[in-house]
């Protein structure tokens, strides 16, 4: 994979133009390896915005985005951090701040606004009726993106999951599915008092787990019978974060999508890209690949070398987004990316 490079100098030359009174055409350099004629191009961004600071400073960081035109961006998850509150008027403060991306923005839900809302100091919140809230506030027109802009994407609203959602660009696949960390969401609720996962959370866990299992598959049978030359599947959850050796009961949960994703990919002759945030810092590796002890620490059957993997910057790292290529046919990678300073800070 060709390394991607953070770029310095597009920013000085942005902060000129703001300074001049100027409207930026882009936010950054071109992308290694693309040709300019025809490109496409979308941004990724998660675990942002985490506490008041980037909350004050997210709306610029928008603009900055917007100024740049990608084609649409992704959210990966994680719109607060995991010890502030959960409560109505900050999922309505961060869907307005959505509400001003130009181009569509496709967002897929983290742990932090439900799953860990149970810690007394998120408010004590039932994470399921905190689900249940985001979808409301985020997903009130299902199979349609956020944003000034939207476009139709496919959903899984009719199963229950509006927030899974499927889309094709320029010869590349895009599955974005609600798979999040605390272990997929089963890790006990401790502030309301429990040692042991409820009955309902891991039904619903299983019920999502499946969800998006299925649309995984479903992307790859796209790709496949439209002889499309890569897969991009989305989600919050680092289910390979290399900084820390897990215990089984942190993830546990995402062995049947490891497994999923091996043998999809195996099956697929094109490129293979995983995107996740959680673990905050930016990352490009193939823990799929032979030989990976992350195959071991699944227990899965296979492996999986054209499935290349990258997690985003977020949280305290939260200091650039990701800009993504889809390169014309004959460049070296389907995908090629950048990361791009914010100049707001």
């Amino acid at each position: 994979m060709q390394l991607p490079r953070t770029i310095m100098a597009a920013s000085a030359a942005v902060i000129a133009l703001i300074a001049a009174g100027a409207t930026p055409a882009v936010a950054a350099a071109d992308a290694p390896g693309q040709d300019k004629a025809g490109h496409y191009s979308f941004a990724i961004i998660g675990d942002i915005p985490y506490g008041a600071a980037q909350q004050a400073l997210f709306p610029q960081w928008i603009q900055e985005i917007n100024a740049a035109n990608p084609e649409l961006t992704f959210h990966v998850g994680d719109i607060k951090n995991g010890s502030s509150r959960c409560d109505d008027a900050l999922y309505q403060q961060i869907k307005g701040d959505f509400d001003t991306f130009t181009n569509p923005l496709v967002y897929s839900p983290g742990d932090n606004e439900w799953t860990d809302c149970h810690r007394a100091n998120n408010g004590a919140y039932n994470p399921l009726e905190r689900l249940a809230y985001d979808r409301s506030v985020f997903f009130a027109n299902p199979g349609v993106s956020l944003g000034q802009n939207p476009v139709k994407l496919d959903s899984q609203a009719a199963a229950g999951f509006p927030e899974n959602v499927s889309l094709r660009r320029d010869g590349v696949d895009f599955a974005v599915v609600h798979v999040v960390g605390s272990n997929d969401g089963v890790q006990p609720w401790a502030g309301l008092g429990d040692t042991a996962p409820r009955p309902e959370q891991l039904a619903a866990e299983q019920a999502r787990m499946a969800n998006a299992i299925s649309l995984v598959k479903s992307t790859f049978a796209t790709a496949k019978q439209k002889h499309d030359r890569a897969v991009t599947v989305l989600l919050q959850a680092d289910m390979f974060d290399p900084t820390y050796t897990p215990a089984w009961s942190d993830i546990s949960a995402f062995q049947p999508l490891v497994q999923t994703l091996v043998e999809q990919s195996r099956a697929f002759d094109g490129e293979v890209y995983l995107v996740n945030g959680d673990s905050h810092v930016y990352n490009s590796d193939k823990p799929l690949a032979a030989g990976s002890p992350w195959l071991t620490t699944y227990g899965v059957t296979g492996s999986a070398d054209n499935l290349t993997r990258v997690t985003v910057d977020g949280s305290s790292n939260n200091k650039d987004w990701l800009r993504v290529t889809i390169n014309r046919p004959g460049a070296d990678h389907v995908l090629s990316w950048e990361r791009v300073p914010y100049i707001a800070h």
